[in-house]
């Protein structure tokens, strides 16, 4: 388990103030009426420009987040989001380990895993630093596992360095079921053939894969039974950066805790997620078995400073904190910090795609059970999934890319991730038809996962995939998609959205409405500035019965929106 100690971070979050934030607001209005995002990350993509006849609008609810932007109804708080909480910059690891120096070779033949999976693991036992990959293409028949926090995997850049991955996550750990039974593969939404987690947990899973004993693949543990408490929490509002704790003698700033609230027999909990009210209290929720196995929820946080009993955290509560759902700070598995994959392509070995959910696991890149990790530069093809966050939370993935015959889920965000930023993305065309029988979902997201942002797409197939069990706070902003996918989750998972789903400047290039326009869909969500759209396809109805207290603006006008990124408009502030 993880020790609970450490320092205040370097970033200095502890500094940040609601009254430092709200006295930048106008300025960031007024930036965002001359079409500046207000002080936000460079983009590496161009977002596409609004057409000259667009004049600039900014819409009501912006002017309204601005004056409450922790507590906004329909709009979540993101502006923390991802690696250090939008860091712009990635560190540099100075000690230096090249795989040649461990036997790999850059002939397209040799099997180079185990050069650099040594590689790796002494840089590991170092203490971390960054494992080289130089120019060319190297084999690789096994999985690349990062397990040492603070450890780079960096390539010459994804046009120069390559590894080609011959064998499927099957072959090399085995046929993965589903904890909730039926035939279906659990590869066909986990696990990577690049593959962040912190080295005990990752022998715990795939231990547990390979005795068939199906395991929960998040904080804690195969079964959740791998923490303890550290201090009972008093009641307090979302949006709040300070909580008071009943006890503080263990815990330290700069500690990474999990924020555990448990849901009461009359699932006030997931109301409270959905936006509550009338709709969500009339929703029958004891049947959804999948998503209430999702429940505690969990979020990991890291610890500014200590007070007294007051505890300040580095991002606001991402919901109330009430005596009913018996909330607590607790430990978790050790995490994995510090460590990211940058600059190369994973190519696996050309197969078809197999039919829906019964992948091989031919998988590219996965953070789980990450915190402040990252990937950048990095592109995947003729891969089943490509990358993957699974219970990794204030991650980064950034110039990442899907390529090749086509992917289950190009992206995927499952079993309670939270708070990471995916931006300069891509989603290729497919260099392959579509095999009968296969499916194509886009960036997905499922498992109350929550405040997570994708920023600045090209997504030239697939499609928005809440997948069920009720993600909720979610941002998609500066998007363009070729609106060709479908979603996916099962009934048991229920709802698609809970509160304060967010499309912002959405460019639809097909005109098909599903999962774009969200205002009839998502309780207390807002759609801004995306094109005219129909229904056709997958057409879906509302989870939740009457008003939806859903807002819906600048219809029409992508173009117009002013801020043109949601994400980087709140960094602004």
């Amino acid at each position: 388990m993880s020790e609970v100690h450490g320092s205040e971070s370097e970033d200095g979050y502890a500094g940040i103030t609601r009254r430092g934030l709200l006295g930048s607001a106008a300025a960031v209005v007024a930036c965002a009426v001359a079409g500046v995002a207000g002080g936000g990350t460079a983009a590496a993509t161009p977002a596409t420009p609004a057409t000259p006849a667009a004049q600039p609008q900014v819409p009501r609810l912006w002017r309204e987040f601005t004056h409450t932007p922790y507590t906004h109804p329909q709009i979540p708080y993101v502006g923390r989001a991802g690696y250090r909480g939008g860091a712009v910059r990635f560190p540099r690891r100075p000690r230096l380990f090249d795989v040649r120096a461990f036997g790999a070779r850059a002939d397209g033949t040799t099997d180079s895993a185990p050069a650099i999976n040594r590689a790796i693991a002494a840089v590991g036992r170092a203490g971390g630093g960054t494992v080289l990959i130089p120019s060319g293409t190297f084999r690789i028949d096994d999985v690349i596992r990062v397990g040492h926090s603070n450890v780079v995997l960096r390539g010459a850049g994804s046009g120069r360095t390559t590894l080609y991955a011959t064998r499927s996550l099957t072959e090399l750990i085995g046929v993965y079921g589903s904890r909730y039974g039926g035939d279906k593969s659990s590869w066909s939404w986990a696990g990577g053939l690049i593959w962040l987690a912190p080295e005990a947990r990752w022998n715990s899973l795939t231990a547990a894969i390979r005795a068939k004993a199906w395991p929960f693949e998040g904080w804690t543990g195969n079964r959740r039974d791998e923490w303890r408490s550290l201090t009972g929490v008093a009641p307090a509002r979302q949006g709040s950066w300070t909580v008071t704790v009943t006890d503080p003698a263990r815990l330290r700033p700069g500690a990474l805790v999990l924020l555990r609230l448990a849901d009461d027999p009359g699932h006030t909990l997931l109301e409270h997620m959905a936006g509550g009210g009338p709709g969500p209290e009339a929703y029958y929720w004891d049947d959804k078995t999948k998503l209430t196995s999702y429940v505690p929820y969990e979020w990991p946080v890291r610890i500014a400073r200590v007070h007294g009993r007051r505890v300040t955290l580095e991002r606001p509560l991402p919901l109330d904190v009430r005596p009913e759902w018996g909330p607590q700070l607790t430990t978790h598995v050790t995490e994995l910090a510090g460590s990211g994959v940058e600059g190369l392509t994973l190519e696996a070995v050309e197969t078809p795609q197999q039919q829906h959910l019964l992948d091989k696991g031919y998988n590219g890149v996965v953070l789980q059970c990450a915190y402040d990790c990252w990937v950048d530069d990095v592109t995947v093809r003729h891969v089943d999934n490509g990358f993957g966050l699974v219970a990794a939370s204030a991650c980064t993935l950034r110039r990442t890319r899907v390529a090749g015959r086509g992917s289950h889920h190009p992206y995927f965000c499952r079993e309670g991730s939270h708070d990471n930023l995916i931006e300069d993305f891509a989603i290729e065309e497919r260099t392959s038809p579509a095999q009968p029988n296969t499916q194509l979902h886009g960036i997905n997201v499922e498992g109350l996962s929550s405040h997570n942002v994708w920023s600045r797409g090209d997504m030239r197939m697939g499609t928005f995939d809440s997948h069920r069990g009720m993600p909720f706070a979610n941002v998609r902003t500066d998007i363009t998609v070729n609106n060709n996918g479908r979603h996916g989750g099962d009934a048991s998972a229920g709802p698609l959205f809970g509160a304060r789903f967010t499309h912002w400047n959405i460019r639809v290039t097909n005109g098909r409405a599903g999962l774009m326009k969200i205002d009839a869909l998502a309780p207390y969500s807002a759609t801004v500035g995306i094109d005219e759209v129909r229904e056709f396809d997958q057409i879906d109805v509302p989870d939740f019965a009457g008003d939806l207290h859903a807002r819906l603006e600048l219809y029409g006008s992508p173009g117009a929106v002013r801020p043109h990124n949601l994400y980087e408009a709140q960094r602004g502030l």
